[in-house]
């Protein structure tokens, strides 16, 4: 557990949320209008100084806002955020769609990465032991800002021609967390800084591999953890069948 005061973690939170929604930079007048945090602007800017300095916040500019660093979003995500319901319509219309397919593997992951791409609004993708890449809702990103960089929405779609690239990415998640989440800050390619990564091993015989989302850094992971994980499930039952 980061040792943050319940204070700066109401702080960070509140910022990441903000950038999560707004796509730019928050500022402390944006926290103290909008989130009720019961402290003086003054005291917001010295905390917000303070995350900056421990690495949870970058400010880009002098007199600009803050936005979430990875080790920031990474707090939130472990520690700060509270994970979304899914709809029982939307598991409901997944179930559906993936149990028709359920004895036909490879249409099965087409069908789980375009739930993925459709529900999350995001490029859905999948990977199988045998080399095989599933993705659906390319054209999604193109309604993040971060993607409207051609350079950066060129090198995303690019992975799924390089096969080995795509391989040399997913190797990055280490560890026993069910869900990986890899920032592109963190990834070593510059094209891929504004960008987010998150999937999960899932076994569904004969096939195996992963399954997640690409799209970016600032994705809502509340609304998008729960469904990846329902996606998952839904593919190891039908790998028991």
């Amino acid at each position: 557990m980061v040792d943050l005061s319940e204070r700066q973690r109401a702080l960070l939170k509140a910022i990441v949320e903000e950038y999560i929604e707004s796509a730019e930079p928050v500022g402390s007048e944006v926290i103290e209008r909008k989130y009720d945090l019961r402290v003086s602007p003054a005291t917001i800017r010295i905390e917000m100084g303070k995350l900056t300095e421990a690495g949870f916040l970058r400010q880009l500019h002098t007199s600009a806002g803050r936005t979430p660093t990875s080790l920031g979003f990474r707090v939130y995500i472990q520690e700060l955020m509270n994970e979304k319901q899914l709809p029982v319509t939307a598991e409901v219309s997944i179930k559906e769609k993936l149990w028709q397919e359920r004895y036909k593997k490879e249409r099965l992951l087409q069908e789980a990465v375009k739930a993925l791409a459709d529900r999350c609004d995001m490029l859905g993708l999948a990977t199988d032991n045998e080399g095989q890449i599933y993705f659906a809702g390319a054209a999604n990103i193109l309604d993040w800002p971060e993607f409207y960089d051609i350079d950066v929405t060129r090198f995303v779609l690019s992975l799924f021609d390089e096969n080995p690239r795509l391989k040399e990415i997913i190797g990055k998640a280490v560890g026993a967390d069910p869900i990986h989440i890899l920032f592109g800050e963190e990834l070593g390619f510059e094209d891929l800084r504004p960008t987010g990564f998150v999937f999960t091993r899932y076994e569904a015989e004969p096939k195996e591999g992963v399954v997640g989302v690409i799209g970016p850094a600032r994705m809502n992971f509340a609304m998008v953890l729960p469904y990846i994980k329902y996606v998952r499930d839904l593919l190891v039952e039908a790998g028991r069948m």
